[in-house]
Formats: structure tokens, sequence, C-alpha cells
């Protein structure tokens, strides 16, 4: 009795070992995951890429009519361009910020305020001078004051996005759930024959 129970075993599993009935599914199962990974990320990144094309487009447009004398009286119209053109092709939910930082001359964009750092920390404090570049009161890390400045100012525009992926699949590889692109752009502002060119105020730091 057991031999035949043995016999009717061993002829189960030798059945079995020769069937290939199912095994298109199951290797499907063990690829299928990781082909459909791949293909997410792939369309991902080729949307972040249009979208940063399409962000760059519209900034460096903005910033040729940003360059005009007439900008300070269409800022909010000039942004507002640049908004749809972006919010045209990105998701429902994307955060669009602008920053403009107005410089006497471009050697100066990003440049901090210089000051004696005479107790060698690193830092504007305990009574040392520096240059007021900007005539506001305080030391800053950029020499630049907030908007579009004046005639023949030079001005750094920048725009900053944030929006959800298209696909979930950013928790299983370790990117994060938003994607930030921001396009940076730097102009002299009209008419050029005039302009700030305001004198720094030697202060001291707190």
């Amino acid at each position: 009795m057991i031999r035949r129970r043995l016999f009717i075993a061993r002829a189960v599993l030798r059945h079995l070992r020769q069937n290939r009935e199912g095994a298109t599914l199951v290797e499907f199962a063990i690829v299928g995951p990781v082909l459909i990974l791949m293909l997410m990320g792939l369309f991902d990144i080729a949307h972040t890429q249009y979208t940063s094309a399409v962000l760059y487009g519209a900034v460096q447009k903005a910033s040729r009519d940003y360059t005009l004398e007439s900008a300070a009286t269409s800022q909010t119209a000039l942004d507002t361009r640049v908004q749809d053109q972006i919010r045209a092709v990105m998701p429902n939910g994307a955060t669009i910020t602008f920053t403009k930082t107005a410089f006497d001359d471009f050697k100066n964009v990003n440049e901090r305020e210089e000051w004696t750092d005479t107790n060698n920390n690193g830092t504007c404090n305990g009574g040392e001078p520096y240059q007021d570049e900007n005539n506001n009161g305080i030391w800053d890390v950029y020499r630049g004051q907030s908007g579009l400045g004046t005639a023949r100012d030079v001005m750094l525009y920048t725009t900053n996005v944030t929006y959800p992926r298209l696909f979930p699949m950013f928790g299983m590889i370790g990117l994060p759930a938003n994607v930030t692109l921001s396009a940076t752009t730097v102009l002299r502002r009209q008419p050029f024959d005039q302009g700030s060119n305001q004198s720094p105020t030697v202060r001291n730091c707190p």
C-alpha cells in the first residue's frame, strides 16, 4: 500500500515537472513589476525634462519683457503669463513662486555685503564695520534689494516650481513625493542711461 502511494506521488511529481502550462504567468509575475517600475520611472523623467524646458522658456520670455521700462506696471501680468504656461503641463497642486532681486551691477549678483571680520568667526556681529550696499540698515547675505529695482539695475529673476509626481513609484526607489524645479535668469533694466547707483553706507553689525 505504501509502495503504491509512493509510486503515485512520484508519477504526480514527474507530471508536474514536465508540465509547462502557466509558466508564462509565473515569469511575468517576476519580471512584470520591475518592467512597470522602469516604465513609470522613464515617463516621470521625461515629464520632468519637458516641464523644465517649458519653465525655462517661459522664464526667458518673461525676463526679456522685464527689461522694458514698462515692466514696473505689468509685473502681475508677466508673472501670470509664466504661471499659465507652466500649469498647462503640470499636474494639479503645483506651487509656483517668484523671486526678484535688484543689484547695482552684474558683479554684485549674489555677493554678500563686505564687512571686517575682526573676531574671525565668519559672522557679522560685535560692532564690526560693514558696507551697507543696499542702504537698508542691516547686513545682508546678498547685496541686492527685493523687487525690480530702477532703470539700469540688474535684476535676478528666479521661478521655483513644486508639484506632486505623476506616478506613485517614488516611495519604492527612494525619491521624494514632490518634484522641485527652478529657473533663474539675470537681466539689466531699461533705460540704460539712468540708474540708482546708490553709494554704500558704512555701518556697524549688531
